[in-house]
């Protein structure tokens, strides 16, 4: 089933012919698959137009990969992140739209302002940081970076433990900046 907002991006000839897959038309990243997080997590909006985006929030979710989107499917959570990265093999789901607000850094403004990146893994087990999660992250935030004109910086990427009002530790001291930085900005 079609979101109402996706159709505005798909070409009229792509309608038209019936040959757009409805995964194409869910997500804004194509590597990502279209999970969707319920509609009780985050708040529609229209960014960029309603609030520029500014950031990349960088996060562990301290859960398996299937238990967060669990999580972030479930109603009664009140939380949510645009995207999650598998451990094992760098897998991607999308859960809300770019366009929309996420509720993931626990302040609203770095919220209206951000797309949030879950990772599974826990802050204190490195071994879920591997080079297929930190590759496959890299390029999705190098993308959001490139479309948003989001500096590649760690002025602009951050750790939830670097959002203003949180008390949250993650991505933790086994996060290997040096090393995702690198990837990010393909050097």
């Amino acid at each position: 089933m079609l979101q109402l907002g996706a159709l505005a991006a798909v070409p009229t000839t792509l309608l038209a012919t019936g040959r757009a897959e409805a995964r194409s038309l869910a997500v804004d990243y194509p590597k990502a698959e279209s999970v969707p997080a319920s509609k009780s997590n985050y708040t529609v909006s229209g960014r960029p137009l309603s609030y520029p985006i500014d950031f990349v929030i960088v996060h562990v979710t301290q859960e398996n990969y299937a238990t967060t989107l669990d999580i972030f499917k479930n109603p009664a959570k009140q939380v949510s992140a645009h995207y999650v990265v598998r451990s094992s093999d760098g897998h991607i789901a999308q859960m809300v739209r770019e366009k929309d607000v996420a509720w993931h850094a626990g302040n609203w403004n770095y919220n209206t302002r951000s797309i949030g990146i879950e990772h599974e893994g826990w802050v204190d087990k490195p071994q879920y940081f591997t080079d297929a999660m930190y590759r496959e992250s890299a390029a999705l935030t190098a993308s959001i970076c490139t479309r948003y004109g989001i500096p590649k910086t760690r002025d602009h990427i951050l750790g939830h433990v670097e959002v203003p009002g949180t008390d949250h530790t993650d991505p933790g001291p086994y996060w290997d900046w040096e090393r995702y930085m690198r990837l990010v900005q393909g050097t």
